[in-house]
């Protein structure tokens, strides 16, 4: 157990906990291979990476359904699968690191679809909740979703301290209702975004 684990794990069940260390071993191993994260992030991984994704589980439905946009090395939306029996999309065009997510996928009994395709060409349902981390910048990320999320549905994306200056840019080609959730680093903002249309 790495050492900020227990503080990441407070508030999650027994059952979840073990998924979640199973997900980071495998993560972890994968990592020396491919490049899930960044090997100076390996010691940090429950902290910089798990913990950072579980502040999105209060503002999800329990059992809901996501599509997760860039998934990489499954954050958000492998945590997400795990702590909130989430039946998530995860849209990865990285062959190897969709091979990855389908493997964390089995190895911790997820309800998960991998697509290995660029999220511009997916053709998928509307979700209502779409997800994205460290991705890309707002106006990009808005017209992606746009096609993905259902019509009462609503977007989670974990952003740091250029928050505010995304939010000027898009707002000049998009229509959208804006919720800022201070997240649990310094510079942190989860934004909560609903009735994305263009301008």
């Amino acid at each position: 157990m790495m050492p900020s684990e227990d503080a990441a794990l407070s508030n999650v069940s027994r059952e979840t906990q073990e998924r979640l260390t199973c997900f980071a071993d495998l993560l972890t191993r994968w990592t020396a291979r491919i490049n899930l994260i960044s090997p100076g992030d390996v010691p940090h991984l429950w902290d910089r990476h798990i913990r950072d994704c579980l502040q999105l589980v209060p503002l999800v439905e329990r059992g809901t359904t996501i599509t997760d946009l860039g998934s990489g090395g499954g954050f958000p939306g492998i945590i997400l699968a795990i702590a909130t029996d989430a039946e998530v999309t995860l849209i990865e065009s990285d062959r190897r690191k969709a091979a990855f997510l389908r493997e964390a996928s089995r190895a911790t009994g997820c309800r998960t679809r991998v697509v290995d395709q660029r999220i511009e060409n997916v053709e998928i349902p509307r979700a209502p909740v779409v997800t994205a981390r460290a991705l890309a910048g707002l106006p990009q990320l808005l017209g992606w979703t746009e096609k993905l999320l259902a019509p009462d549905g609503y977007a989670l994306f974990l952003k740091g301290q250029h928050a505010p200056d995304e939010l000027t840019d898009a707002a000049r080609d998009w229509h959208m209702t804006v919720s800022q959730i201070p997240g649990r680093t310094a510079g942190g903002v989860i934004l909560k975004i609903s009735d994305i249309r263009r301008v």
